[in-house]
């Protein structure tokens, strides 16, 4: 068995099956050991998750453009990570468990720097307070066909503001995540437009060779 944590993270766009993907994953390795959590981003604990709900309540008043600038809107993710970090992540490393997290840094440079061109230097200097060096093991990223999200974002029946962008607000963002994995060798490109068993097994596959779960 893996004698440190092992921290993976699952990133893409609305739609891309991420979640599905991570708990599936949790699932099957929660049968190996208990040494497992699965989390997300933003939220993960119960004072991040009230942080969640403001971050993703559709803006507020309906036909009125009340809306948080982009600056208040990435401290708040930023507010909830330090608040996940803090009483959740940092403790799971130091009792050497496996972590699943739905999103993570990547969403945050994908959607606030590459999308709403909030300062990378604003946001890396936040980082250094906060992260103290953590970083994931592994990154999975999800990438998926324009047809695939779409129809899985048609069948929700609970949606928050970013079940609702147009399309070509996620086509960039998924080109942004795609664009920050190349040439890194803790990211993993995925095609997820099928959730097949062949995609879940290959992830686990992969975690088991990392980790040396039997």
């Amino acid at each position: 068995m893996y004698k440190k944590s092992f921290f993976i993270v699952f990133e893409g766009i609305e739609g891309s099956g991420k979640s599905y993907q991570a708990r599936i994953l949790y699932n099957k390795i929660k049968k190996l050991t208990k040494k497992v959590i699965l989390t997300r981003e933003p939220g993960g604990t119960k004072g991040a998750e009230i942080i969640r709900k403001i971050i993703l309540k559709d803006y507020f008043e309906k036909n009125k453009k009340i809306k948080f600038d982009k600056y208040t809107d990435t401290l708040l993710y930023l507010a909830a990570r330090n608040e996940h970090l803090k009483n959740k992540i940092i403790p799971a490393i130091k009792q050497k468990k496996i972590i699943i997290c739905d999103r993570f840094i990547d969403s945050t440079l994908a959607y606030q720097v590459y999308g709403k061109k909030v300062s990378l230097a604003f946001i890396k200097n936040i980082h250094k307070q906060i992260l103290k060096g953590i970083k994931p093991d592994i990154t999975f990223v999800l990438k998926v066909k324009k047809q695939s999200f779409l129809k899985r974002l048609k069948k929700r029946k609970t949606k928050n503001r970013y079940d609702n962008f147009p399309t070509k607000f996620y086509l960039k963002a998924q080109n942004s995540f795609i664009k920050l994995s190349k040439n890194r060798r803790d990211h993993i490109v995925l095609e997820s437009s099928e959730n097949t068993p062949n995609l879940q097994r290959k992830i686990f596959q992969i975690i088991k060779k990392r980790t040396g779960l039997k």
